[in-house]
């Protein structure tokens, strides 16, 4: 995609060398943006190969809400390297995605009851799902265009008290829905945002989400938006990127989803169609 080829230049031409917790420099840019047209075609890159089964693994851990990765190390060794040997994370996206902490009780006047908020099997605190509140709100959207809840589809994976003390905090931490007619469009935040390793995953996982949630409620594809407020690309990444930057992205390839309900999914029910990227080229872990 000549979006992300234009972020690896950009960020190579201008990036600030900078150090950073994991011992490898990186060349750094604040605050880059942009956005691709899902109806193009699904974007995965294609000036490289990338994983998309690892991706894709990841990406039902996230909607189951586990909080370890006992199941998806089966598939992947992604999160191996900040998980503890039975599998634990400090930080778990899905955690908060599908049962983020409430208070047991408010403040006076301020008001928590609502239909998404359960109580937890595993912990006993109240939690919200964040996930099913947004298929419901996109549900109501088809029956109701001027439902209050149209510019709050708004999912979290940051909570400051984990996030002060975990090893690796959310990177993605914040992703917002929008519709505009009948085009469902997601915004994804990124407070850190590896470009050779991890843009790429990124793209294609919310990009990916963004196409379920759209067949589950009815709406067509927009566009994926995206904010990456510490783009940076690693010293020991820049000639593998260059690599890429010879490259010519070929056609975009195709995702085939089962007509199923999206949190009944299994990975047997997403295929692609049409994927012929380039060669591979190993980028090394800054862990």
């Amino acid at each position: 995609m000549k979006e992300y080829l234009e972020l690896v230049d950009y960020v190579l031409e201008n990036g600030v060398l900078k150090k950073n917790r994991t011992g490898t420099d990186t060349l750094s840019c604040f605050a880059y943006f942009y956005r691709i047209n899902l109806a193009e075609g699904y974007p995965l890159l294609t000036t490289k190969k990338v994983f998309f089964n690892s991706m894709l693994y990841e990406l039902f851990w996230y909607l189951s809400g586990d909080e370890h990765i006992r199941e998806l190390r089966k598939h992947t060794k992604i999160w191996d390297a900040w998980a503890d040997q039975e599998g634990r994370l400090e930080t778990a996206y899905g955690r908060f995605w599908r049962r983020f902490p409430v208070p047991e009780e408010g403040l006076p006047g301020e008001n928590w009851g609502t239909k998404w908020i359960s109580r937890d099997e595993k912990s006993g605190t109240r939690v919200f799902d964040q996930i099913q509140y947004i298929i419901d709100t996109l549900k109501e959207i088809k029956v109701n265009p001027e439902t209050p809840n149209l510019r709050r589809m708004i999912v979290s994976a940051w909570h400051p008290g984990n996030a002060a003390e975990s090893k690796l905090p959310p990177c993605h931490y914040t992703f917002c829905f929008n519709v505009t007619g009948n085009k469902l469009n997601c915004h994804l935040t990124q407070r850190s945002a590896d470009i050779a390793l991890g843009v790429p995953f990124n793209i294609a996982c919310y990009s990916l989400l963004t196409y379920l949630l759209a067949k589950e409620t009815g709406f067509e594809v927009g566009e994926f938006a995206h904010t990456l407020i510490d783009a940076h690309v690693y010293v020991d990444h820049i000639d593998g990127l260059k690599e890429q930057l010879k490259r010519t992205p070929t056609e975009r390839p195709r995702l085939v989803i089962a007509d199923k309900p999206m949190l009944e999914m299994s990975f047997e029910d997403i295929k692609l169609e049409g994927y012929n990227p380039q060669p591979f080229i190993k980028f090394p872990v800054a862990i």
